[in-house]
C-alpha cells in the first residue's frame, strides 16, 4: 500500500474494472453486487469516480440528472429532491482501513459539487443488515437521517442520508 501522502485521487475508469468490482463484491452485504456491465453504466453516468492509491479507496456519486438508474434508493431521493448527488457506493479495502481514505474521498466530493454549484449529497447506510461503522461514519461527516425504508423486497432496510454543504 501507498502512504497516504504518496496516494493522490486519481479517477476511477475501466482501467481499474475488474480490481473495483472485486473490492466492491467482497463487501456486497453493505454494497450490494455489481457486474461488469452495471458498473460501466454507473461510471458513464457518474458525476464523480474516484480512488486512492492502486485500489485503497473508491466513491462512486451520480447527480439528479440520470432517469434510467432503477436502484430504489436513488429513485428515493429522486421522487423528493429536485437537485442532489447521490453517493452510490464508497469502499475502502480491509488492508486500508483507518487511514482517513473514505473522509479524503467525501472532502473532495464536496468541493465537486459545491464547483458545480451543488449544495445536498445524499446517501443511504443499512440498517438490516446493520453497518454501524458507517453510520457512525456518517454522522461525524455531517449526514442526517431523513427517512428510511426496506428494500429488495424486505431483506434489508436503509436509513436515508442527507447533508448540506455549507458556501
Amino acid at each position: 500500500m501507498e502512504s497516504e501522502e504518496a496516494s493522490p485521487l486519481r479517477a476511477l475508469g475501466r482501467e481499474s474494472e475488474t480490481e473495483f468490482l472485486a473490492l466492491n463484491n467482497a463487501h456486497e452485504a453493505e454494497l450490494s453486487f455489481l457486474d461488469a456491465a452495471s458498473l460501466r453504466a454507473l461510471l458513464d453516468n457518474a458525476f464523480y469516480a474516484r480512488r486512492i492509491g492502486g485500489l485503497d479507496a473508491a466513491l462512486i456519486a451520480l447527480d439528479q440528472a440520470h432517469p434510467s438508474y432503477a436502484s430504489p434508493n436513488y429513485l428515493w431521493y429522486r421522487s423528493r429532491y429536485a437537485r442532489f448527488i447521490y453517493v452510490d457506493r464508497v469502499v475502502v479495502a480491509a488492508s486500508a482501513r483507518g487511514k482517513g481514505h473514505a473522509r479524503r474521498l467525501y472532502a473532495d466530493l464536496f468541493e465537486e459539487a459545491r464547483k458545480a454549484g451543488h449544495d445536498l449529497i445524499v446517501c443511504e447506510v443499512n440498517i438490516d443488515p446493520p453497518n454501524p461503522a458507517s453510520d457512525r461514519f456518517h454522522t461525524s461527516l455531517g449526514f442526517e437521517e431523513v427517512g428510511a425504508a426496506e428494500i429488495h423486497g424486505g431483506t434489508k432496510t436503509v436509513r436515508y442520508l442527507a447533508r448540506r454543504l455549507g458556501a
